[in-house]
């Protein structure tokens, strides 16, 4: 039996800004449960992740998050982190992820009721403006619990549904007992954070907040 309302949903999530309001907020995100929670809500055509990825590093922290997304179910979108040197002469990375999710929005919007957009960044107000302009709903999931607040005033307006990452804790956060006891063995080789010793039955939290957007 076909539900009377067609509810096509693409997920779009910018990962450097989800993790720096997750872990503003002081949880993970558990990317399976997440998944489940948006099929939940209609059909999920696309889940997208956008990351930066630092390029000539032995060890990036975020490539084990990348890989088990990719083989879950996500559509991983990555680039290289370009170095510069700031006005202060101090290295700086740039990871910047904006055009290509708005790319990937604009030609799957046609194809969509409805896009939720992970990200409190307020270049993306626009964006939001256009996709809405071709019939779609869009709901911002970000954070004004946080102070200052996670996402920019002007995309919360524009957004057809605020979503504060808050209220979806419950639904989208890892239970902090579901973690194993991590292995001394290897730990210090790496000094691998503490995720990549967990089950990979789960998805590992993505430590991408290492550079500037």
């Amino acid at each position: 039996m076909s539900s009377p309302v067609s509810n096509k949903i693409a997920l779009f999530i910018d990962g450097a800004n989800l993790y720096a309001t997750a872990k503003t907020l002081g949880f993970d995100i558990d990317y399976k449960r997440l998944l489940k929670e948006f099929q939940s809500r209609g059909t999920l055509l696309r889940a997208f992740y956008y990351t930066a990825i630092i390029e000539d590093q032995e060890y990036s922290s975020i490539r084990p998050l990348v890989d088990w997304l990719g083989y879950n179910g996500y559509t991983v979108v990555t680039k290289a982190t370009k170095e510069f040197i700031d006005t202060s002469g101090r290295r700086k990375l740039k990871g910047n992820m904006d055009i290509e999710l708005a790319v990937d929005a604009m030609e799957l919007a046609e194809h969509i009721d409805q896009m939720v957009l992970f990200s409190g960044d307020g270049d993306f107000r626009s964006l939001v403006e256009a996709v809405q302009r071709r019939g779609v709903r869009v709901t911002v999931v970000s954070t004004i619990a946080s102070q200052p607040p996670m996402i920019a005033d002007e995309l919360r307006r524009q957004a057809d549904v605020f979503t504060d990452l808050v209220e979806l804790q419950s639904k989208l956060g890892r239970d902090p007992s579901e973690r194993p006891a991590p292995r001394e063995r290897g730990e210090s080789r790496h000094h691998a954070p503490q995720f990549l010793q967990r089950a990979t039955t789960m998805a590992p939290r993505a430590d991408d907040d290492d550079f500037d957007d």
